[in-house]
């Protein structure tokens, strides 16, 4: 696997965009994985549809082939380095953010994300090429 989908991209693919299918389909031979964090994030919106059971299982239906990667103690101590680190340079990003850079950095993934501004902030973060 080498490409880690935020869950901005994965909320446009349900949603049927073009650009976010085409992106993730090109993406799919190379391995996608989903933090658990981003995965939590989009099962948010799923749970408060007016439809949660089916919302539910239409999210995991489109994330069949993802890797999912936990928040594991070796991206806890990523995490903590990164923050430690963005904190003295006064360059904090929000914890669920950085959870889910802490994730591709701990994996060597590169990041699909619409908040590239946001997540440059977090060194070794890298957009799929």
């Amino acid at each position: 696997m080498s490409v880690l989908v935020e869950s901005d991209w994965i909320i446009d693919g349900l949603g049927n965009r073009p650009e976010a299918l085409s992106a993730i389909g090109a993406l799919r031979s190379r391995g996608l994985a989903v933090s658990t964090v981003a995965l939590g994030e989009v099962l948010e919106g799923a749970y408060g549809s007016t439809d949660p059971h089916g919302e539910v299982a239409r999210c995991h239906l489109f994330l069949a082939g993802f890797a999912v990667l936990p928040v594991s103690e070796q991206v806890a101590e990523t995490f903590a380095r990164l923050r430690a680190d963005l904190r003295r340079q006064g360059n904090l990003i929000a914890d669920l953010d950085l959870l889910i850079a802490a994730t591709a950095v701990t994996h060597g993934l590169e990041l699909l994300t619409r908040n590239a501004r946001h997540f440059a902030r977090v060194p070794g973060l890298h957009p799929p090429s």
